[in-house]
């Protein structure tokens, strides 16, 4: 019998294995840059944690996780995502006793029966952290940034960061009436799950994947419109707050999250080349879950990257950084001189220039077709072009070879200044 990797796993060889190691530890010297410390969570967990964390209406729970029974019936699943453990954990031992503010990092596999495509498997792996224990909404920002900056860290350059407030449960209950009002007059043109959902949780429908309820979910009126003056506040300082740590974002009316257990802020970061819809990974505040899971009342935030995405989008962005340094052109000058009698004046310029720049020129004397072929070959940002009629004159043409435009300057002024005419070399003259 032949075996093979269960469908939706991969194995991660070793001449792959050094690029997750790479990411983890610029994950792991990000987060400890910012004062997280590492936690560890069992793989599988009470199944009843996630019905209560993660919500009873959201595809996680209803159709995406592995559960099993043990040999004394209890029930347990895999984790389908990091928060419910961590938050188990901290209440389990009573981490807030510790320190008034916990702030949590982990790495590790999760489990989802989802459909496999490209960057989604069952078995996935996940970056994330937890700050637990202050409702400040510079909190927020700063765990936005540590997001940033591991994407970054990772090598992928190319990030749009959505941002959107949740409200509390003032909030929610208004804009819940806002939502059915708007989708009720269209229920029939809903998928079947989110008919369901309109009843029972409306702000589900906004995270649905079918096309035709997206549709219809792009004209909504915002819930920003519908944040009560608590939230609203929130809301607005995280954004300040994001601005004053340089952090760029849009913000994004139909992001939800898909998970039942977020309050406030929510935000994704995502890659362009992966298409809108797919986040790198993203996250939010969760004010309410540890009391619901049995806790003290604390107010939280966190986030989690999906490793195999993050890895797609570093390896794509690092692709076109190779193109765009294989194209780049090197600051300096090629000197084109148009017949052999202006070798020695196009040789005593380029050791003139030689005291500022790189300067390239053939000895042997060649068409002006042939010298700017080689300077293009040798990927220099310009040429000059030294004529009879410009050394009569004491001047020179200096010609941008990425842009293709031209100035001709007095030889003097070149020599005076060589790094400015490659700045901007004035105007024709």
């Amino acid at each position: 019998m032949k075996y093979s990797a269960p469908r939706g796993t991969q194995d991660i060889l070793p001449a792959d294995s050094a690029a997750w190691q790479a990411l983890e530890a610029a994950s792991r010297a990000v987060f400890e840059r910012y004062g997280y410390r590492e936690i560890r969570t069992p793989i599988f967990e009470q199944k009843e944690l996630f019905l209560r964390s993660v919500g009873e209406q959201t595809d996680i729970v209803q159709k995406e996780m592995y559960t099993f029974t043990d040999r004394k019936a209890r029930e347990f699943a895999l984790r389908p995502e990091g928060t419910a453990s961590v938050i188990r954990a901290y209440i389990e031992n009573r981490l807030w006793t510790e320190r008034p503010l916990q702030k949590l990092y982990y790495l590790g596999p999760m489990f989802r029966y989802d459909r496999p495509q490209k960057g989604r498997y069952r078995q996935f792996h996940q970056i994330g952290c937890e700050a637990v224990g202050s409702l400040n909404p510079l909190v927020d920002a700063e765990v936005i940034a540590l997001m940033g900056d591991i994407l970054r860290a990772a090598g992928v350059s190319r990030l749009s960061l959505h941002l959107n407030s949740l409200g509390d449960a003032e909030t929610r209950a208004a804009y819940g009436e806002v939502l059915r009002g708007y989708f009720g007059a269209r229920r029939e043109e809903l998928c079947s799950d989110c008919q369901a959902r309109l009843e029972l949780n409306p702000l589900r429908v906004l995270d649905c994947k079918v096309e035709s309820c997206q549709k219809l979910s792009a004209g909504i009126p915002p819930i920003e419109d519908s944040l009560s003056p608590d939230s609203r506040a929130h809301y607005e300082a995280v954004q300040r707050w994001l601005t004053v740590l340089g952090v760029d974002f849009v913000k994004d009316p139909r992001l939800v999250r898909g998970l039942d257990y977020y309050t406030r802020t929510a935000f994704e970061y995502h890659h362009g080349e992966l298409g809108s819809s797919v986040a790198l990974g993203g996250g939010g505040r969760y004010d309410r879950l540890i009391a619901e899971c049995g806790g003290p009342d604390t107010p939280s935030i966190g986030f989690s990257l999906g490793e195999e995405r993050v890895l797609l989008a570093a390896a794509q962005d690092s692709q076109l950084a190779a193109q765009a340094a294989a194209e780049a052109r090197t600051p300096g000058f090629y000197l084109v001189y148009l017949g052999d009698t202006l070798l020695e004046p196009a040789v005593r310029l380029a050791r003139q220039l030689r005291n500022s720049v790189r300067v390239e020129l053939d000895p042997e004397p060649r068409s002006l077709k042939a010298q700017m072929r080689q300077a293009d070959n040798l990927k220099l940002s310009h040429a000059l072009i030294l004529g009879e009629s410009e050394q009569a004159a004491g001047r020179i043409v200096v010609k941008d070879l990425a842009g293709g435009t031209q100035v001709t300057l007095e030889q003097s002024a070149l020599t005076a200044d060589p790094l400015g005419a490659l700045a901007g070399p004035g105007r024709d003259g």
